[in-house]
């Protein structure tokens, strides 16, 4: 029996299923993950020094490795969170484009990381905590950065970060490309908002090797599973912080809020440890990290 005149039920629930199929063909895991890239690189994006202006009532920067010179790429310094003195260090993109030549698009160059390094090494001197912001496509590939030892740079930044006496939190919250974004995650604890991403290499660098295609980056986000949900599942991260729909430039405030309290929360925890305990759980962590997703295979 028609609903109304010239409708027919079952033809109704026939468009419906087809709306359905079309819905669920949009939002695929595959096109989820390319959505999470784009977020994560959308250029309103919040970065470093956004997140260190909301998060902390002061903040004192300190600049230049004392080896080489300057690199605005990190940012970094003393920084006032919950009437304690932490050490803030992280990634800065920039914001026109004029910023944006000036900080390298946010890829650093071996003197970033050995300025890194040098804060780290200030902060453990006076028993600081650490938090790291990542967000950055990469370190610089370029040859100036070659010949100055970029890989012996983040080699020295993670081997720094492993050693700390100091608890470290480590949080992504844009792009996080390689080693040039891992040579500030190797941390106690490390968060990450939902629409930020981590991987090994970018998509569109794994579909030109994979399928010599860079138009292949759809699926290759997908297949390098590297969004906050993944990670999470792989123990890779520790907590994802949630964000507005549509990204965290829709709603920076409630982002802030709640990065503050997890921010908090994990530094708490890390701060009634021992140095040898410390130590000690941050080397467990990455010891075992991703042993129970092999073992799942093996047992599949």
């Amino acid at each position: 029996m028609p609903l109304m005149p010239g409708v027919h039920l079952d033809g109704m629930v026939a468009k419906i299923y087809k709306q359905i199929r079309e819905l669920l063909s949009r939002t695929s895991p595959q096109k989820e993950a390319w959505r999470t890239v784009k977020l994560a690189r959308h250029p309103k994006r919040p970065q470093t020094l956004d997140y260190i202006e909301k998060l902390f009532p002061r903040f004192n920067e300190l600049k230049g490795d004392r080896r080489y010179g300057e690199d605005p790429a990190i940012v970094g310094g003393f920084a006032e969170f919950e009437h304690r003195t932490i050490m803030a260090i992280g990634h800065q993109k920039g914001k026109d484009t004029k910023d944006k030549i000036f900080r390298n698009f946010g890829m650093p160059n071996p003197e970033g990381y050995r300025k890194a390094v040098r804060l780290m090494r200030v902060a453990e001197r006076y028993g600081l905590p650490i938090v790291t912001f990542i967000d950055t496509p990469g370190a610089y590939p370029g040859l100036e950065a070659e010949e100055r030892g970029q890989g012996e740079a983040i080699a020295y930044c993670l081997g720094t970060m492993a050693s700390l006496n100091v608890p470290t939190v480590a949080v992504l919250i844009g792009e996080g490309g390689s080693g040039g974004a891992l040579a500030l995650g190797l941390a106690d604890r490390v968060l990450m908002l939902r629409n930020a991403f981590y991987s090994v290499i970018s998509p569109e660098g794994c579909a030109a090797i994979l399928w010599k295609d860079a138009k292949q980056a759809t699926l290759a986000a997908e297949a390098l599973k590297l969004t906050s949900e993944d990670l999470l599942r792989f123990r890779v991260i520790d907590e994802i912080i949630d964000e507005p729909r549509g990204g965290a430039h829709k709603h920076l405030d409630q982002v802030v809020r709640n990065l503050s309290g997890a921010l908090s929360r994990h530094l708490q925890e890390l701060e009634v440890l021992s140095t040898a305990e410390l130590k000690k759980q941050r080397f467990a962590k990455y010891e075992n990290m991703g042993r129970e997703y092999i073992n799942g295979l093996e047992e599949s």
